[in-house]
């Protein structure tokens, strides 16, 4: 039997692509059945972040198995295996468990040493366990990845500094105008990284929080997620803009939305 990962990471995705690539949107347990039932894989655990979709799986062949995972990836998204193919990646045996010890720890984010990732990591298999396609190599693999992921934090200064996008940019915030109470933030798209960032901001005690996205549905479940945010139509964004002490924009936008 052979470890094998095949996935896409902002490192070889653009956005647009990785936005498209979401397990998480389809639901892990889903994603995890859907996978099982192809039977090319003997265990398997799906990893879905804003910057990387990963697959674990235990397989007895490795190039039959890897090849049937690049078509799952673009299938089960509803993308062509040509627009998929040229971003994934795969890494087999001992370099995958390497490589996921390195996720685990931080390491591999865009933002070396965020902190989210551990807990990401912890949700995907626990949501392959739960449906029971989590077998004794991968519980052990991802057991061993907590543990070092736990090592990496307290006995490295590794996330010292900012360790987010979202971290980050309350940081400069609070730079520019101390105080960041009673100021107004207005944070455009509704995506995870937008919503990590209003929840930095909501932590500083800002005033209020406005989401605005092309999808009001999006806009009002992230804004109902962070709590205390509101949602606004994209057409009603100059609005927003215009009562704004600090505005972020977190889309995948291939052009800048404000000039």
């Amino acid at each position: 039997m052979h470890l094998l990962l095949v996935g896409i990471s902002h490192k070889t995705a653009p956005v647009e692509l990785r936005e498209r690539v979401d397990f998480q949107v389809h639901g892990l347990a889903r994603t995890l059945a859907a996978l099982a039932a192809r039977g090319s894989t003997r265990e398997a655990v799906v990893l879905s972040t804003c910057n990387r979709a990963e697959l674990y799986v235990a397989c007895d062949d490795v190039a039959a198995t890897r090849a049937d995972l690049v078509s799952f990836v673009g299938e089960f998204n509803g993308i062509d295996r040509p627009i998929v193919a040229p971003h994934v990646y795969d890494i087999v045996d001992l370099d995958a468990a390497r490589h996921l010890f390195r996720v685990a720890a931080g390491l591999d984010s865009l933002v070396v040493g965020e902190p989210q990732i551990l807990g990401q990591v912890k949700q995907a298999h626990t949501a392959a366990h739960d449906v029971q396609v989590a077998g004794p190599v991968l519980n052990r693999l991802f057991h061993s990845s907590f543990a070092v992921g736990k090592r990496v934090r307290t006995e490295t200064s590794l996330g010292a500094g900012a360790v987010s996008i979202g971290f980050a940019a309350a940081s400069l915030a609070r730079k520019i105008f101390g105080d960041l109470r009673g100021r107004t933030v207005v944070v455009i798209g509704a995506g995870e990284m937008g919503k990590l960032t209003a929840r930095h901001m909501k932590s500083q005690g800002v005033h209020q929080i406005i989401i605005v996205s092309r999808t009001i549905t999006h806009a009002a479940r992230t804004a109902e997620a962070i709590g205390g945010a509101t949602a606004a139509p994209w057409d009603e964004m100059d609005a927003a803009l215009s009562g704004g002490d600090i505005i972020i924009t977190a889309t995948g936008a291939a052009a800048p939305i404000l000039t």
